[in-house]
């Protein structure tokens, strides 16, 4: 059986937790205790250094504002711990609704999934950073989502108008609804949490 390091355990303990609290509506409940469940099995821990983009410029910025929140303070200080090993990528697939400067400031990083520090295909578990005055593009995915937002920003989905979380906002993406984010002035920095079916 796969042990996490000790660092790593404590991040994903402490980003359930954080899911878990902010976590509102049923369908977000339902899917973080699922996903929960899940990551009691660990995979295999990827070794060695990570990969910033320039975008991570932004990242410490971001995470002072959350880290004012006493009960985010936990995961933020668990995620500096690990964000050095992680690869930071950009989006590939990219269409009219992103803004313009999107391929240059936006940085997204899988923790658990698909080329994450934990390699699984069941549960995937990442963040997305953008600098300040990006759109992301419309997109949509089979998994249904959480997210939990650590940062100042926008988000849409459906049909609902654009509205904004706030610091430890959360919610849920129904499997396949379209949906994007943006952000203003400041940098926009969230996590998100999909289960496969």
């Amino acid at each position: 059986m796969a042990l996490r390091s000790e660092a790593f355990q404590q991040f994903i303990d402490a980003a359930l937790a954080a899911f878990g609290r902010h976590a509102r509506d049923p369908e977000s409940r339902r899917t973080i205790r699922q996903i929960s469940a899940a990551l009691e099995t660990p995979g295999v821990e990827r070794s060695g250094p990570g990969r910033r983009l320039p975008t991570c410029s932004h990242l410490e910025g971001a995470l002072a504002a959350a880290s004012a929140h006493e009960a985010l303070r936990p995961l933020v200080e668990r995620f500096k711990a690990l964000e050095p090993r992680l690869q930071w990528s950009n989006r590939s697939e990219v269409d009219a609704s992103a803004s313009r400067n999107f391929a240059s400031s936006h940085a997204n990083a899988m923790i658990v999934g698909p080329g994450g520090l934990e390699a699984r295909k069941d549960i995937w578990l990442g963040v997305s950073l953008l600098a300040p005055n990006v759109r992301y593009p419309d997109h949509d995915h089979a998994p249904e989502e959480v997210y939990l937002v650590l940062s100042e920003g926008e988000f849409w989905h459906g049909k609902d108008p654009w509205f904004s979380p706030g610091i430890g906002g959360s919610f849920y993406n129904e499997p396949g609804i379209r949906h994007a984010m943006r952000s203003g002035d400041k940098p926009l920095f969230a996590f998100w949490a999909l289960q496969s079916a």
